[in-house]
């Protein structure tokens, strides 16, 4: 396998060195935290209750939204109409 050579800062170094367990090569350490995860992976890391709860918070969020973009499009209209 080919190798490459790359300059990090000292505390980017320490932070790295901070993960590593046993006999852990950097190489393995920045593959392992760079991986792409699959939608799968995070099946079930919330409660159902949890999950609720974001979903109520996000249909809040949406809803605020709504309103408030319809309002500034009011204010639009209405100064074009001028």
């Amino acid at each position: 396998m080919a190798t490459k050579n790359i300059s990090i800062t000292e505390d980017a170094y320490r932070r790295l060195a901070a993960l590593r367990k046993g006999n852990e090569s950097f190489s393995e350490i920045i593959i392992t935290i760079t991986k792409k995860g699959k939608l799968e992976d995070f099946c079930g890391i919330l409660s159902e209750e949890s999950a609720n709860v974001m979903k109520r918070s996000i249909a809040e969020n949406r809803a605020r939204h709504k309103k408030t973009r319809i309002k500034r499009l009011k204010r639009i209209a209405m100064e074009f109409d001028k």
